[in-house]
């Protein structure tokens, strides 16, 4: 046994003595939300293989079930070779230059952890192994003002803990590994040698104007590098992405910088066809294929292309609702159940209805991103979603798929997460469709996580604001117009109703209460003075073809009174009530200074917007006459007349 014991440790010896890799640099605090961590490896020689090293990460926290020294996240080496420096980088995609291979955003702990480098592959490294100094390579205990992890320590035989804020600078500074071994923290570098004055590598980088960029016109790549290049560089690309390809563009896919120049501008033209494929995303993508002294300053870049040849609805947006013009779809005897009751039997009525197991569906909560698309689908360009808050749209291909929310959408649960007790699984992440679904009922709680009646599509960054307060705790962004308000109200009625163990309240509970949101008579306020409108009726139907069931409240807006309001105890009598919009047109259209409109006589009042939803023209006509200097381009126009609108598609040439 001791002869044994003596050969492994000869052997564990003699492995760190022959070590072809160390842990070069490592940034962990980073700016914002940590999404630009990088780990830097470094190999005595240059274009040396990686193969045969794997790289994990261990967790030094005091818990007993995930921490105290055992791995959370492993990156298999094999296939990475490090480059003329001896250099490779594993990091985010936000990391610049880009790094030779993706690590997870925001997935490296702060503290007290460690990062280390073994011999072996990532199928050494089940989740939640112990850390050890078996085929150990190089080992890194980190922190950021945390005491010393003698845990760490002991378990990957290293003595010493590097703190990454020992210059008060933790989200701009990283952990470099001087020529002697020992440690200092600076500025980053990535892709660079860690005492080198300047980049040791020469950038790639490039820009592309103007944006957005819209179909039919015109647009620019200029590619730029950091410093000349001693012979001519020729520098090829694509700028392809899904179902985007050669057929919507003309331009090059390689540019050529003569000796001495550093920048090179390439021309595109976006097709002008007559095919709503709905808004889309070029990538700008470098592909690697660079010399070995170039290093990519940014790749894979999207840019939104916006197609004109979106639809527009009958109906108006939130902002500037109508009344009358979507019908309802539920079938004619879908509340007739409910005819006659009073509270609380027209309470347990309801949930009856809208949560009956073997009737009502839930899909995962990937389906509710397909949902959303159908369901806040824009009014004014069937290629954007109407996003909740913001009062604004957005295109659809910028739904949010990254750490990154910025000018992207996602899915806001009016009725929090964390406030509701509802919880994703693994089954979730799957985008099946409509044909398959889950069976439902009204203990089903967990469902509440994908029930599209509560989400809605919201600006990434504001879902974050309002995170999981009640309302009006939340009350919007700054200068919103409440449009919203109703909508919300009646969101977290139904889900009162749908579930059970949840309820809404009256005043400002906890935060961190869960079963309970408030505030009830805020709700019945916003209920009262925003009443559902075409866009929220529109919602209902699609949401109906999805999950077979409505939010009632919607259809049946004067069931709240019954149930929260001014009418409880009184029994509730259904209602019918339709309005029906007369069709008018545009002549001419295409326009170039003006219009007519034909099928409504009277006053129209007449908002004009672009693309993007901006308002670009407000006026009265009483002659039926719309006098404009547009640009050339796509408009909406939205006709408004005793509280009935009409949004008709505009070509301005």
């Amino acid at each position: 046994m001791r002869y044994i014991v003596a050969v492994v440790l000869m052997c564990f010896a003699f492995a760190k003595a022959e070590s072809q890799v160390v842990i070069n640099e490592l940034d962990a605090d980073t700016p914002s939300t940590n999404d630009r961590q990088f780990v830097e490896l470094k190999t005595d020689n240059p274009f040396t293989s990686l193969n045969g090293y794997v790289m994990v990460f261990f967790n030094g926290s005091t818990s007993s079930s995930t921490g105290m020294g055992r791995s959370y996240y492993t990156v298999d080496l094999d296939g990475l070779t490090t480059d003329q420096n001896g250099l490779v980088v594993l990091g985010s995609s936000l990391v610049s230059p880009v790094p030779d291979r993706y690590l997870a955003e925001s997935n490296i702990q702060l503290g007290a952890d460690a990062v280390a480098i073994y011999a072996g592959n990532d199928t050494d490294w089940p989740d939640q192994t112990f850390a050890n100094s078996v085929n150990l390579i190089d080992a890194l205990i980190y922190d950021t003002d945390d005491a010393d992890n003698t845990n760490l320590m002991n378990l990957l035989g290293v003595n010493i803990q590097i703190n990454e804020n020992e210059n008060g600078n933790k989200t701009t500074e990283s952990i470099q590994r001087r020529a002697d071994g020992t440690y200092e923290v600076k500025a980053p570098t990535p892709h660079s040698l860690n005492d080198a004055i300047t980049p040791t590598y020469i950038g790639v980088d490039f820009t592309v104007a103007p944006l957005p960029i819209n179909e039919g016109n015109n647009f620019d790549i200029t590619f730029t590098i950091s410093e000349a290049y001693t012979s001519v560089f020729t520098l090829n690309y694509n700028i392809e992405l899904g179902n985007f390809d050669s057929s919507d563009y003309t331009g090059p896919s390689q540019v050529v910088f003569p000796v001495g120049q550093t920048s090179v501008v390439a021309n595109y033209s976006i097709i002008d066809d007559t095919i709503d494929e709905g808004d889309e995303e070029l990538r700008v993508n470098l592909d690697n294929n660079l010399p070995i002294e170039f290093k990519r300053l940014k790749d894979l870049e999207r840019h939104l292309v916006v197609d004109n040849d979106f639809q527009t609805a009958s109906h108006g947006t939130p902002l500037a609702p109508t009344y009358g013009i979507v019908a309802s779809t539920a079938p004619s005897n879908y509340y007739d159940a409910l005819n006659g009751l009073s509270s609380p039997q027209l309470e347990t009525a309801i949930t009856g209805i809208i949560a009956e197991e073997f009737v009502v569906r839930i899909h995962t909560y990937d389906d509710v991103v397909q949902i959303l698309n159908d369901a806040d689908q824009s009014p004014l360009n069937s290629n954007q979603v109407w996003l909740l808050y913001s009062e604004e749209q957005r295109s659809k291909s910028l739904y949010q798929t990254g750490s990154n929310s910025t000018g992207r959408w996602n899915r806001e649960h009016i009725y929090p997460r964390s406030r509701g007790g509802f919880f994703e699984i693994e089954y979730d992440e799957t985008v099946d469709g409509m044909s398959v679904w889950t069976n439902t009922n009204a203990d089903s709680l967990r469902h509440g996580q994908s029930d599209a009646h509560h989400l809605r599509a919201a600006d990434g960054g504001t879902n974050s604001s309002r995170g999981n307060k009640d309302f009006p705790e939340y009350s919007g962004p700054s200068g919103n117009a409440g449009s919203w308000h109703g909508d919300v109200a009646r969101a977290i009625f139904y889900m009162a109703l749908r579930y059970n163990n949840i309820d809404v309240v009256n005043g400002n509970p906890s935060n961190s209460t869960v079963g309970q949101l408030g505030d009830l008579a805020t709700l019945l306020q916003w209920h009262r003075n925003d009443p559902p409108d075409d866009f929220e009726m529109n919602r209902n139907n699609v949401i109906y073809t999805w999950q077979i069931n409505r939010n009632p409240f919607i259809d049946q807006p004067e069931l709240v009174e019954h149930i929260w309001g001014n009418q409880v105890g009184q029994p509730f009598t259904l209602s019918n009530d339709t309005n029906v919009l007369p069709q008018v047109n545009l002549f001419p259209n295409p326009s170039t200074n003006g219009f007519y409109i034909t099928g409504i006589d009277g006053n129209v009042k007449v908002n004009i917007y672009d693309t993007l939803g901006r308002l670009q023209l407000q006026q009265q006509s009483k002659d039926g006459f719309v006098a404009h200097n547009l640009s050339s381009g796509i408009y909406v126009v939205q006709l408004t007349i005793d509280h009935r609108t009409e949004n008709i598609k505009l070509i301005v040439k």
